[in-house]
């Protein structure tokens, strides 16, 4: 015990980032890209987000679109540009409970929806596994979530609104302005602000969680048979072991299987808050640090898992997920995310491969969590182009220039090894992947690009991910 708090003081006192941030300088979660702006407005009102719109376009400045800033390449700012923080501009603006569309501002988050529809009886077809992000940030990189039975985010969308270069406002939707659908969906805020959107959502259920553990090698025809096949399960979720002594070797899944009593239903469909967070946030600090900690944190979520076999949990529970337990400043270093995607039928190959590329480098890799993404090209910027098996790794690496050519080196191994594979990458990360392995893993890149130029001639709207990759 005397270990653990003399461990957690020496944590807090070396990791956390006290210093003074310079007003004029913003960054994106992942800390590595600290950049000088002009200014940051904040629109509440529609009026003020069309004005900064025609200032930055009169004054010859770039513009930047932020939600919650939790993309890590520089996606939500420019050097000595505007920065329009959308968080502000967050109203739920109409709720059918018929047809079961809700429409909202883009700065809402995932929170405000579900706190809206819960005591209707409804929810969220898609989202992200924490409902903490901005539903114009969730379309902008095109989510996909927990739920096998629904892809990406994009197949959720009627409609938006888009506040174009000119000024001009317009409607697009499948059959409205429909250039413009695809290109926005998963365009990193490159095409102009998105201002509102009807989404569709679903019926809350209740779901009885099963834990099972496996191998690696057993999990894609355990999916296929067990999980897919099984028309009671609804969401989905796999971890694999990132512990020395398992590593990519040891698996568990949760299941989430649809149980229809609708009294049990009423009994927890209450919303629930965080708990636990510091034994968890605890946890993932000691495995940052050691591989001993690693071992010990892997085989603790086993058995938190293994423990709730049995357990209620309604469908907007399910999604909205610990969240602060993964908070992280640090002074010197930070966690950043990857996430490949993998053909099903490739995932023991692919899995194979990448352990022999990751024995040979040095990559603090701190956790992966697996989830499943059907085949839908419906963006231009399509990361699932067959049915996919998502890996979310979890990096812990210095902030210095070091660190980052060190993790630049094995993040472009990685990547080819699940090119290989027949996959993909997510793209809201950190730019270590080469414009070569983005065409690649995109084939539609410099159709992408071209329609950038070509709807937003003047390249008003900017950031850092498409000054690496698209000019």
């Amino acid at each position: 015990m005397i270990f653990f708090i003399i461990y957690g003081c020496v944590f807090y006192l070396f990791t956390v980032d006290n210093d003074p941030v310079d007003p004029a300088t913003v960054s994106d979660i992942g800390g590595l890209m600290p950049t000088r702006i002009e200014q940051v407005t904040k629109g509440e009102e529609e009026r003020e987000i069309v004005k900064t719109v025609k200032k930055a376009a009169d004054e010859n400045l770039k513009a930047s679109i932020a939600g919650k800033m939790h993309s890590q390449g520089g996606h939500t700012y420019y050097p000595g540009g505007v920065v329009m923080d959308m968080t502000s501009y967050n109203k739920i603006l109409d709720l059918d409970t018929t047809e079961k569309t809700i429409r909202v501002q883009s700065g809402a988050t995932w929170a405000d929806i579900q706190e809206a529809v819960n005591p209707h009886g409804l929810s969220v077809k898609v989202m992200q596994s924490q409902n903490i992000f901005t539903i114009g940030g969730s379309l902008s990189v095109n989510v996909h979530g927990r739920d096998i039975r629904h892809g990406a985010l994009i197949e959720t969308v009627n409609s938006f609104r888009l506040l174009k270069h000119d000024g001009e406002i317009i409607n697009v939707s499948r059959t409205e302005n429909k250039e413009y659908f695809p290109l926005v969906i998963g365009g990193y805020g490159l095409f102009g602000v998105i201002l509102d959107a009807e989404l569709q959502l679903t019926d809350d259920e209740l779901y009885e969680m099963k834990t099972t553990e496996l191998p690696y090698d057993e999990y894609s025809d355990f999916f296929l048979e067990e999980v897919k096949g099984k028309e009671d399960v609804k969401m989905h979720l796999a971890r694999i072991s990132t512990a020395p002594d398992t590593f990519l070797e040891d698996m568990y899944i949760t299941d989430y299987i649809h149980s229809g009593s609708q009294d049990l239903l009423k009994k927890h469909n209450s919303m629930k808050g965080e708990k636990g967070t510091f034994i968890s946030k605890f946890m993932l600090g000691i495995s940052r640090q050691f591989d001993w900690g690693k071992d010990l944190f892997w085989g603790m979520q086993k058995t938190y898992f293994q423990g709730k076999d049995g357990d209620f949990i309604t469908r907007n529970n399910a999604m909205r997920s610990e969240s602060q337990f993964m908070e992280y400043e640090s002074r010197s270093d930070t966690d950043v995310l990857q996430e490949y995607f993998v053909p099903v039928d490739k995932f023991t190959a692919y899995i194979d491969d990448l352990r022999e590329v990751l024995d040979e480098e040095e990559l603090n890799l701190v956790n992966i969590t697996v989830r499943y993404v059907d085949e839908n090209e419906d963006a231009v910027l399509s990361y699932s182009k067959e049915e996919m098996f998502a890996l979310v790794l979890l990096i812990n690496q210095s902030k210095s220039a070091e660190g980052k050519k060190d993790t630049e080196k094995v993040v472009r191994k990685m990547v080819d090894v699940t090119l290989k594979h027949g996959g993909s990458y997510y793209l809201p990360y950190y730019e270590y992947p080469s414009k070569k392995q983005m065409k690649e893993a995109y084939p539609r890149t410099e159709e992408f690009f071209r329609s950038k130029r070509k709807l937003d001639p003047e390249e008003l709207f900017m950031n850092h991910f498409y000054e690496e990759y698209g000019q």
